[in-house]
């Protein structure tokens, strides 16, 4: 099993939702989050002074599935949550070891 970590753009979070529940996989946590990399933060104005905001909103999401589900997942959350521009985000992929259903005591692939 993997866990596959994606941070995307706040504003394209519900077309990657879609799209995951429409290629059949609902299951998925998301977080709220703020930080930056490449983009470094946007510069803006209140009552005319300009102040740098430095960390962005971004979503984070969590999404636990089979080795061979992974590829498949990734090209989804990638194809829509591009626009092409800095900031669009990163995909990581982690192992996990095992998992429990805690209502079923389900353990393993059985389990997600």
């Amino acid at each position: 099993m993997k866990e596959i970590r994606a941070i995307i753009r706040m504003e394209k979070l519900r077309d990657v939702l879609d799209a995951l529940e429409s290629d059949g996989h609902p299951g998925v946590s998301v977080e709220r989050i703020e930080g930056h990399g490449r983009q470094t933060g946007l510069v803006e104005q209140f009552r005319g002074l300009e102040f740098k905001v430095d960390l962005l909103p971004k979503a984070r999401l969590d999404i636990v599935c089979a080795d061979e589900e992974v590829e498949k997942l990734i090209n989804t959350i990638a194809d829509n949550a591009k626009t092409g521009a800095i900031g669009d985000g990163k995909i990581f992929v982690y192992p996990v070891e095992n998992a429990m259903r805690i209502r079923t005591g389900e353990t393993g692939e059985a389990a997600v």
